[in-house]
């Protein structure tokens, strides 16, 4: 919509319109359209995402919009980013495929209950810098699939490659006769548009920085957000060390790290470190700093911000490892796509120890498992609580104690951190690109967010024979284990 519009009593241009009034355009198309699907059939709404995925899945779209993202946000690359927009959208529709999203989706005959799948209105979707093209086609399919609209809110720097996918996901729709407003895009973003848009939708997705998902959670809109990441891998004693390796360096250097899931630490067990560092630095493109490269790295990714404090330099976010190295004043050999640094203690005073959205990682080393786990521990509640973490073993024991005692949404075992956390074809995880992490992380779930959290569902109850319990068959253990 335009900014102005033209007086026709002839006084020039009217003031440009509030952002309250422009919002509320956009949910006035995007629930008209909305209603026009909402009784479509399954097979209707199958064949609706499917034409959609297809123009963010097809090679020559997926290009443009790779080269589009890097050109105007500055971070990762595009090859990567194809991989990325592949291994994404046909994940999403993996899953789609034999979900049911309309009418009735589940009966239990036992129990008399049936459920009903509902849709949840009109989205309001917020898009991250760092994956502006593949968040609105992993998000938007699985919005589609219950049957609702979508208005994406840009970062402003990813706005003109989130508008290009926009622009494709709408053609998709043109194909089935579905109407185009079903999804939609805030064209000039601003903090005020986008605070609008969260009050006036149904749902908020935040997929983004803490203080956007703090604003979702704060609009008065029911809201998904996610937390901030800080992945951490645990390297045991009997880890695969090429195997180990070759993944961790493949999730770091993707994309040059602009997944949220991306490792940033890894804790290696001290009768393996030099072997994992070897294998690192000779088969994987990593290089180790020296002491006093280190200093060199730590003085230009964290700089003093407006309020004085050390905080992440945004002009390193998502850079090759040649460009901070250089940037550093460091020289590497060439085809480096990691830099490693040596952790240092008290970790909680070390800014390595944090979140970097980078190629650089940090090691550390351990000798016994309790002092892994507390590392692990420490490293993850600096920043990225709830969100991820991982381990290279086979030990069942020790996968075991990680899952029953790590404040983590998931864990991931001797798999790519930021391939692995989002779904793949390697492991069963929901293919996504927004990760809840719980009431540890500031967010409502730990699910990674897909289809199933875009429907309501309607329970159905009938009447089956009472099924009441006496006390004895709930007390009774209880009482013959206390009894005086």
């Amino acid at each position: 919509m335009s900014k102005s519009t033209l007086n026709p009593g002839g006084a020039g241009l009217l003031p440009p319109e509030d952002d309250r009034t422009r919002i509320a355009t956009l949910l006035e198309r995007a629930r008209a359209a909305q209603e026009k699907i909402a009784t479509c059939t399954q097979r209707e709404i199958d064949d609706l995402c499917l034409s959609v995925g297809w123009e963010v899945y097809t090679d020559e779209n997926i290009a443009k919009l790779a080269e589009c993202a890097v050109q105007t946000t500055g971070m990762g690359n595009v090859p990567d980013k194809i991989t990325k927009h592949k291994v994404k959208v046909l994940g999403v529709l993996k899953d789609l495929r034999k979900a049911r999203t309309v009418g009735l989706i589940e009966r239990d005959e036992a129990r008399g209950l049936s459920k009903y799948a509902k849709p949840v209105g009109v989205v309001g979707a917020l898009l991250p810098v760092t994956n502006p093209t593949a968040t609105p086609a992993s998000n938007g399919l699985s919005i589609l699939k219950g049957r609702n609209a979508v208005i994406f809110a840009p970062h402003p720097r990813g706005a003109a490659a989130s508008a290009l996918a926009v622009e494709f996901m709408r053609r998709g729709l043109r194909r089935v006769g579905a109407p185009e407003d079903l999804i939609q895009i805030v064209e000039d973003p601003s903090l005020g548009q986008t605070g609008e848009l969260m009050k006036q939708v149904d749902l908020v997705v935040a997929t983004g920085g803490g203080a956007m998902v703090k604003a979702a959670y704060s609009s008065g809109t029911p809201a998904y957000g996610v937390g901030p990441g800080n992945s951490v891998q645990i390297i045991a004693e009997d880890a695969d060390l090429a195997d180990a390796a070759a993944k961790i360096a493949l999730s770091k250097a993707f994309d040059h790290a602009t997944s949220c899931s991306s490792e940033n630490s890894i804790i290696v067990e001290d009768s393996v470190y030099e072997g994992m560092i070897t294998e690192l630095v000779q088969n994987q493109g990593c290089y180790l700093t020296t002491p006093r490269e280190r200093s060199q790295l730590e003085a230009l990714l964290w700089r003093p911000g407006k309020t004085g404090q050390l905080a992440l330099n945004p002009g390193i976010i998502a850079r090759s490892a040649a460009t901070i190295a250089a940037e550093a004043g460091i020289t590497l050999p060439e085809g480096t796509r990691v830099i490693l640094v040596e952790g240092q203690h008290p970790l909680e005073q070390d800014p390595f120890s944090q979140e970097k959205l980078c190629p650089v990682l940090t090691v550390y080393r351990y000798t016994r498992w309790e002092e892994a786990v507390d590392l692990l521990v420490r490293l993850t509640d600096q920043a990225g609580t709830g969100h991820s973490c991982g381990i290279h073993t086979f030990r069942e024991d020790y996968i075991r104690h990680l899952g029953e005692t790590m404040r983590t949404s998931r864990i991931m075992v001797r798999q790519a951190q930021a391939p692995a956390n989002g779904g793949n074809f390697f492991n069963a995880m929901p293919s996504t690109v927004t990760l809840g992490c719980g009431t540890w992380g500031g967010n409502i779930t730990t699910e990674n967010i897909h289809w199933k959290h875009f429907i309501n569902v309607t329970w159905v109850s009938e009447p089956i024979p009472p099924d009441r319990p006496d006390d004895e068959e709930i007390w009774g253990s209880f009482w013959s284990r206390y009894a005086e």
